[in-house]
Formats: C-alpha cells, sequence, structure tokens
C-alpha cells in the first residue's frame, strides 16, 4: 500500500530539482512581491496611520486651537462683560458722586444764601437792637439815652451860636387814677396817644422823649425867648387836654409842665433837665395843666418836698404816725355815735406836721398805700381794745385813697385786717370822696359791693364837691353821706346859702342814707342843720381831733352839749 504523506516522490524531487529551484525562486520572489506588497501594503498603513495620526493630531490641534480660541473668546466675552460692568459701576459711582456733588453744591448755595439771610437778619436785629436801645418800648419815643445825646449836640450848637433853648418837662395829670381804675393795658393805650401828640404839635427840630412812667421831656432846639417858648406850651397844654376815646371808655387827663431855658437855667444837660422838674413840681402843687418856668427859688420848695418824702418813709418805718379821733354826734340827742379815724405825724425835729403839708407827698410818691394800711389796722385794733375795756366808740370812719382803694388786694387786706383785729366789721365805716367813686363809676360799684358783702359802713366823704351822678348814687350800696364843710361854713352867711345843705339832707334821707354834716363850728350852723334834720353832725363845735386817750376819757364823761 502506497500511502501519501504529502510530500512528492524523491524520483519527482530528484527529477525536478530544476523546477524547485525555479518555484523556490518564484515562490521567493512571490513572497518578495508580497513581502514587498505587505511592506507597501504595511507602509501605505503606516502611512494611512500617519495620515490619520496627523489628521487627528492636526485635528486635535484645530480642535485645541478653536477650544483656545473658544476660550480666549470666552474670556474676552467675560473680560467684556466684565469691563462693562465695571464701567457701568464706574458710570453709576460718577452719576452718585455728581449727584452728591450737585447736593453738596446746592447745600453749599442754600447754606451761602441761608449764611447771607442770617447775616442779613442779624444786621437787622442788631440794627433793631440799637434803634431799641435808644427808643421808648412803649411810645416808640427817643428814651433818655438818646435824648442826652440830642442835648449834649444841642448845648454844643447854642453855645457856638450864642443862641438860646429850652427843656420841657411833662408830667401828666391823673394819669395813676386812670391807670389804676381802668387797667393798664389802657393806660399803655392813653401814654402812646400822648406822645403822638406831642409830635403832632412839635417841630421837625425838635426831639419829644418818654422818660418812664408818665414823664416826658421835650427839647426845643433855637428858640426865640421864652414867650415863644410859652407859646409852645400852651399848645402842648391843649393837646393833652383833648378827650381820649381808648377801648370803648373816655379818659380825661391833663400836663403840667415845668421848662428850663439855656443858658440861665444851666449850661448841661443834666441840670437843664433837673431845673424842668423841679418847674413841673413847683405846678403840681400850685395849679396843673399849666406850664412853669424855672426860678431859683423853687429849688427850696423841691428840697423841701424831697425830705418831706425820706422823712415819710423813715415815720412808716419807725412809727411816727399817731391816729386822732374827732367824734361824731346824733344832733337830736347830743350822744356820741361815733368817729372819724385822722392820721397825725409828730416829726422828731419839725413837730407836729400838718396834713395838707405831707398828704399830697405821700400821694405823689405812692406812701400813701402803705400809710393807709397802717391807719387801718390801727384804727380797728384800737377800737377792739376799746372794747375790751367795756368802752362802745360807735362806729369809727377811715378815709380810703384813691390809690389805696384802687389797689390789686385791698378788699383782701382789708378781711385780714378785721380778722387779726376781732372787730365786727360793722364797726368800721370806710369813707371815699365823690370823685374817687366817679372817675370809674362800674368799677367802683363792683368794689363797693364787695366791701359791702364784707360787712363794713360805706361812706361818700366831701359830698357836693365833685361830680356825682344821681343815677350812680343809687346803684351804689351807700350808708352814708357827709356834706363838705365848705357847704356848712356857708350856710347863714347869705340869703340861700342853706339850700345846697338842705337839699342833700332831703336826698340822703330819701335814699335811706344817713347825712353827717362836717365841719360844723357854730351854733346857728347846729340849728340849722337840726331844723332840717340832718342825721349826725362833726366839728370843733362838739370836739377837736383827740388822741386815743382823750377819746376814751371823752367816752367816759360824754359831751356837755
Amino acid at each position: 500500500m502506497n500511502t501519501n504523506t504529502g510530500d512528492p516522490p524523491v524520483t519527482e524531487r530528484r527529477s525536478g530539482e530544476h523546477g524547485s529551484a525555479h518555484d523556490r525562486r518564484a515562490t521567493d520572489r512571490a513572497r518578495a512581491v508580497m513581502l514587498a506588497g505587505g511592506e507597501r501594503q504595511l507602509a501605505r498603513r503606516e502611512t494611512l496611520v500617519s495620515a490619520r495620526e496627523q489628521a487627528a493630531d492636526r485635528h486635535d490641534a484645530d480642535l485645541q486651537q478653536r477650544e483656545q480660541a473658544l476660550t480666549l473668546r470666552h474670556k474676552h466675552l467675560a473680560a467684556r462683560k466684565q469691563g462693562e460692568r465695571e464701567a457701568r459701576r464706574i458710570k453709576r459711582a460718577l452719576e452718585r458722586h455728581i449727584i452728591k456733588l450737585r447736593r453738596a453744591n446746592a447745600h453749599l448755595v442754600i447754606a451761602t444764601l441761608g449764611a447771607q439771610a442770617m447775616m442779613e437778619t442779624v444786621q437787622r436785629a442788631k440794627e433793631h437792637m440799637g434803634y431799641m436801645a435808644h427808643h421808648d418800648f412803649l411810645t416808640d419815643l427817643p428814651n433818655r439815652i438818646l435824648l442826652m445825646e440830642r442835648l449834649a449836640l444841642a448845648i454844643a450848637m447854642a453855645s457856638r451860636q450864642q443862641s438860646r433853648m429850652a427843656v420841657l418837662f411833662i408830667d401828666l395829670d391823673r394819669f395813676k387814677v386812670i391807670n389804676d381804675s381802668l387797667g393798664h393795658a389802657v393806660g399803655d393805650l392813653l401814654l402812646q396817644s400822648v406822645g403822638r401828640r406831642l409830635l403832632s404839635v412839635l417841630r421837625a427840630s425838635d426831639t419829644a422823649s418818654r422818660q418812664g412812667g408818665d414823664e416826658f421831656v421835650v427839647l426845643l432846639a433855637d428858640v426865640a425867648n421864652e414867650r415863644a417858648v410859652s407859646e409852645l406850651a400852651d399848645k402842648l397844654c391843649l393837646a393833652i387836654a383833648e378827650p381820649y376815646q381808648l377801648g370803648g371808655e373816655t379818659a380825661h387827663i391833663g400836663g403840667t409842665i415845668g421848662i428850663s431855658m439855656y443858658p440861665d437855667d444851666g449850661e448841661d444837660a443834666e441840670t437843664l433837665i433837673r431845673n424842668a422838674d423841679v418847674a413841673m413840681y413847683y405846678g403840681k402843687h400850685s395849679g396843673r395843666n399849666r406850664w412853669y418856668f424855672y426860678r431859683p427859688e423853687m429849688n427850696l420848695r423841691a428840697v423841701e418836698r424831697q425830705r418831706t418824702e425820706a422823712d415819710l418813709h423813715r415815720a412808716l418805718k419807725l412809727g411816727e404816725f399817731e391816729l386822732h379821733y374827732q367824734p361824731r354826734v346824733n344832733l337830736s340827742s347830743g350822744a356820741i355815735t361815733g368817729a372819724e379815724a385822722l392820721l397825725r405825724w409828730s416829726h422828731p425835729e419839725l413837730g407836729a406836721v400838718a396834713p395838707a403839708r405831707f398828704i399830697p407827698v405821700a400821694e405823689d410818691c405812692g406812701l400813701i398805700v402803705p400809710i393807709g394800711q397802717w391807719v387801718l389796722r390801727e384804727a380797728c385794733m384800737q377800737i377792739s381794745r376799746w372794747k375790751q375795756v367795756g368802752l362802745d366808740p360807735g362806729i369809727v370812719a377811715v378815709n380810703i385813697s384813691a390809690l389805696e382803694f384802687r389797689t390789686d388786694g385791698f378788699t383782701d387786706a382789708l378781711r385780714a385786717i378785721l380778722a387779726e383785729s376781732g372787730l365786727e366789721p360793722a364797726c368800721l365805716e370806710l369813707e371815699i370822696t365823690e370823685g374817687v367813686l366817679m372817675r370809674d363809676a362800674g368799677a367802683s360799684a363792683a368794689i363797693l359791693r364787695e366791701l359791702k358783702e364784707i360787712g363794713v359802713v360805706l361812706a361818700i366823704d366831701d359830698f357836693g364837691t365833685g361830680y356825682s351822678s344821681l343815677s350812680y348814687l343809687n346803684r351804689f350800696p351807700i350808708d352814708v353821706l357827709k356834706i363838705d364843710q365848705s357847704f356848712v361854713r356857708e350856710i347863714n352867711t347869705e340869703p340861700g346859702d342853706g339850700i345846697i345843705v338842705g337839699a342833700v339832707i332831703a336826698m340822703g334821707s330819701s335814699l335811706g342814707q344817713r347825712v353827717v354834716a362836717e365841719g360844723v363850728e357854730e351854733a346857728a350852723q347846729l340849728n340849722f342843720l337840726r331844723a332840717h334834720h340832718c342825721d349826725e353832725g362833726q366839728g370843733y363845735l362838739f370836739s377837736r381831733p383827740l388822741p386815743a386817750p382823750g377819746f376814751a376819757a371823752l367816752l367816759r364823761q360824754g359831751l356837755d352839749n
């Protein structure tokens, strides 16, 4: 059995050795070709791979480049946006800064304008303060400071030109009564009206000033003589005396004028004002609502008045005053029914000083109010002391001054005095003059009603000497009418002289008021009064005023009438 192993037979190989070589070469070539083809293919593959790799690399590089470009773009965009945001932030900051600058500038402008306005206000305030420092706040007239400056200039000019000038010191008559009765507001209006009237009379070259209270000083520059000054003073008196319509009230006042001349009565401002003041005070006691030129002898009276005022202060402090009591008598029975308390002053050097000498001074300087309070208290305490020892003085009358009657708290002070003394109010009689009551009848009626509620007896003193209205007299709660002694003194001197006294007695009786005649000194007067049924009398015919011990003795023994 021939087994085919796949190998050619030896014979064949041998016989075909030459072909086999050829084949081997072919094979080798084929292999070479195949190798070469493989190599080329491999090369191509490698080239392809390389190309692909290069393409990939290029693609990667391109991608990277694109990514970088995109990144750069993003960065650029981010930077741009950041820049835009920064720009907007800067813009907003600038806008805010500009707004702040504008506001600051506006504030600066406002502050500048405000400062300027404030400076103008301060300047106006300074000017106003300067003006007010030289002018009276109420009347807007020059005050004493400006007056003294103008006086100095006027004196210097008069000295150079050898000319004359005058100073007028004006004090209003009855101003205190108006001020107390109608109120301070009306008093202020009155002062303003007086200031305007002074200006309406004076020349442009003259100066009217208010010194305080109701005192005015007028400077008349370059006057010819006393006659020219007196003519102008007449006009001032007439202007001041014209009625005033003030808040629905009508007021009547006057003005007393004292005049000093340069160089006759002084060569400096202080001396001229002082001497004009002296002349004015002289006029107050010689006849008001007039003018008076200064005369050297007036100084004696002025010095005396100043001394009296100082002595009154001391007398009140040291207890130099005392009360005397003049009995009041029932004209039918002759019995003592009461008394009038009269103020007396025992001066340590001058002795007894007449009331007519010191009462007007006390009224002018205002001391009449504390003196009047002392009189009220002393009278009430004395009546109580008499009653404690079994004496009955009856009703004791005390005069009340105008200032005291109008003083705020007068009724309260009276209540306190009555409570302190323990005196029954019905034992005290208050005498108010007719003129005081009628200066403001409405206010007087209110005060009288309040006094009547307290329980005191009310009397009109010096009846018939004033200007009372019968209608108001009927409205006043008056208990007593006192006939002034000037009417009593004229009884039986001439035919018909007792008519007024008889009429007052009849009127008082019809009104249910007791009538008391003052100043009874003669038996004929007493007989007339009894014949006309006058209730009571008072005067030297019965007794002079007596100190408290003397009046007590009179009460014990009685009168011999």
